[in-house]
């Protein structure tokens, strides 16, 4: 599994719409509201062998309500 952080900017007024979403596709471990250009912080785990881009691109980015995402990928925890 690889650890990927997905920062995701909501048009106005439906952050908790794209939270709640989120949270009923089971697909992450953490998610937060964060302050800053982006409304939350989305961290997941996706399996080793999947397209980092395919899996946000299929489970995350057509949530209705998201207007941008920028993804962070992980190599090594401390």
């Amino acid at each position: 599994m690889r650890c990927v952080f997905v920062n995701i900017r909501c048009k106005p007024g439906t952050s908790y719409k794209v939270a709640e979403e989120i949270a009923l596709r089971e697909i992450h471990s953490e998610l937060y509201s964060v302050s800053g250009p982006f409304d939350l912080l989305l961290k997941l785990y996706i399996p080793a062998d999947a397209d980092v881009g395919h899996f946000i691109n299929e489970n995350v980015a057509t949530i209705d309500g998201i207007e941008r995402t920028e993804t962070t990928l992980t190599f090594k925890a401390f």
